[in-house]
């Protein structure tokens, strides 16, 4: 591994922390979901144009019909990801929210299964489960709050499948092209999806308090493009099981940033819920690390018997 001048494990905890702040500046935010969904994916694009236009606009000549049809696909689910997830964050709390749409690695085991014919493992079942019994045990006390925290927690978990859904028709694309084009892309068309989708519900794009205008331009720029930004770089100096164990800490810090700035209690039941999603989800991931490395021992293995002595 390459030496860098910059420790990647602080870069990578600066990226939790920004990710984290993203339910937070949800709340404070007046907006409906559709318009505060348009209004990070349009600033982002905004901020995005320079870079793509100076260095990547040329690998638009390259891209298929395939590749289109799976990218607007993708940004299709993104869109209402964040429109789901948004106003999820208008019934339940931020800790509840925020922890159930980690279950994403779990909806992807599901999706790689049923569309990749991916094989399954006791182990990643059992942790599986553990990580839904999490999810029930939060939706529980919710449920015993008020009928209107269940549904919230509810919009989450069909977030966290639209995101799941955005991610698997995006990897095939992804592999062909570069990060910035590929995002740039993505993010272009769910913002016309929900730009139009704003028009079709009657949410007026403005005008706005001059907070409210600050939170949009803060969502593009902490959440969007520094967090995932620096989780991306740290990809060429952390393996992705390193920063995808990191993500789950968002829920933590979300919900310590919900305590301290919005004053939202946290219950018993979403931090026993909380946990148990957290260690299912670990066990899973660090399950998936061992299958893949033990394929990959196998195909080398089959390389070479296969190569003339």
């Amino acid at each position: 591994m390459s030496e860098t001048k910059v420790n990647p494990y602080l870069l990578l905890a600066v990226g939790v922390i920004s990710v984290s702040t993203s339910a937070i500046l949800v709340k404070v935010s007046s907006a409906p979901a559709g318009v505060l969904a348009f209004y990070r994916l349009f600033f982002t694009v905004l901020l995005m144009s320079p870079v793509f236009f100076l260095k990547y606009v040329k690998e638009l000549k390259v891209i298929t019909r395939r590749d289109w049809v799976f990218s607007i696909i993708a940004g299709v689910f993104l869109a209402f990801h964040f429109i789901l997830w948004f106003e999820s964050l208008n019934y339940t709390s931020v800790a509840s929210s925020t922890v159930l749409v980690t279950l994403q690695p779990l909806f992807a085991f599901i999706g790689a299964y049923l569309f990749f014919q991916e094989k399954l493992t006791g182990k990643a079942v059992i942790s599986a489960l553990l990580a839904v019994t999490g999810s029930f045990i939060i939706s529980w006390g919710d449920f015993r709050i008020s009928g209107e925290a269940l549904w919230g927690d509810i919009l989450a978990l069909l977030a966290c499948a639209l995101v799941t859904g955005y991610l698997l028709f995006g990897q095939t694309v992804r592999k062909r092209l570069s990060l910035i084009t590929y995002t740039y892309m993505v993010y272009a068309i769910s913002a016309v999806v929900l730009f139009f989708y704003a028009l079709i519900r009657g949410e007026r794009l403005g005008p706005y308090p001059s907070e409210d205008w600050i939170y949009f331009l803060l969502l593009a720029i902490v959440p969007t493009l520094l967090g995932h930004t620096l989780f991306n770089w740290s990809l060429k100096w952390l393996s992705t099981s390193t920063i995808s164990m990191a993500i789950l800490f968002e829920p933590i810090g979300a919900s310590l940033l919900a305590y301290w700035l919005l004053a939202e209690k946290i219950l018993l039941t979403q931090v026993i819920g909380g946990m148990i999603i957290i260690l299912g989800v670990t066990l899973f991931l660090m399950e998936e690390r061992k299958v893949k490395k033990m394929v990959r021992q196998v195909n080398e293995v089959k390389k070479n018997e296969e190569l003339p002595y």
